[in-house]
């Protein structure tokens, strides 16, 4: 017996020694440092994203200020355009020949209404709404809106031979398209038959 109480352990050891399972260690505790690092890695990645978001929101925010200041008159000022453009027919009614036959009090009248033309334009570029006639210029559908087509050889094809209303542009934006006429190549005469 006593053979074998010796014997046994020598037999846990060998078993212990060919892989037999070993008593569960105790698990080490997290390091302190090393999770205070990641979390202040989280912090400051939250921080740098704010800060991103804030700036792209400051430079929303002076874009839509500067948008609202240049395009906030554009309902206005399209209402206001039907009055200058009023002006501007009834002193094209007006030829030369009724100018030159005209008394004083019809001629100050005449000068008054274009005094307030002139007037009425510079105040409207004055808040950047500009006017422009596009005549001789290319067409382009951005800018012009067709009316007809005109056949005139003095006018390359494709480009505008006849302002009907002046275009309006309000900052970089179009606040009216100009009406215009566009030419088009002359019609060709018929080519003579030979059985004449």
């Amino acid at each position: 017996m006593t053979d074998e109480t010796t014997r046994q352990p020598a037999d846990i050891g060998a078993q212990i020694a060919d892989g037999a399972p070993e008593a569960p260690q105790p698990k080490a505790a997290p390091d302190p440092v090393a999770a205070a690092q990641r979390e202040a890695a989280d912090y400051k990645d939250k921080l740098l994203r704010t800060l991103a978001e804030m700036e792209n929101l400051r430079r929303r925010t002076e874009r839509e200020v500067v948008d609202a200041r240049t395009y906030g008159i554009a309902s206005f000022a399209r209402d206001v355009l039907a009055v200058a453009d009023n002006m501007h027919r009834a002193l094209a009614t007006l030829d030369e020949e009724v100018r030159g036959a005209a008394d004083a009090k019809l001629m100050s009248l005449i000068e008054g209404v274009e005094l307030t033309e002139r007037e009425l334009l510079k105040t409207l570029e004055k808040h950047g709404v500009k006017k422009f006639t596009p005549q001789g210029e290319k067409f382009d559908p951005n800018l012009h809106q067709a009316m007809y087509e005109v056949p005139n050889s003095d006018v390359p094809a494709g480009h505008v031979a006849q302002v009907i209303q002046s275009g309006y542009m309000i900052g970089e934006r179009m606040l009216r398209p100009a009406l215009v006429g566009v030419s088009k190549p002359a019609a060709k005469p018929a080519p003579a038959s030979a059985s004449n």
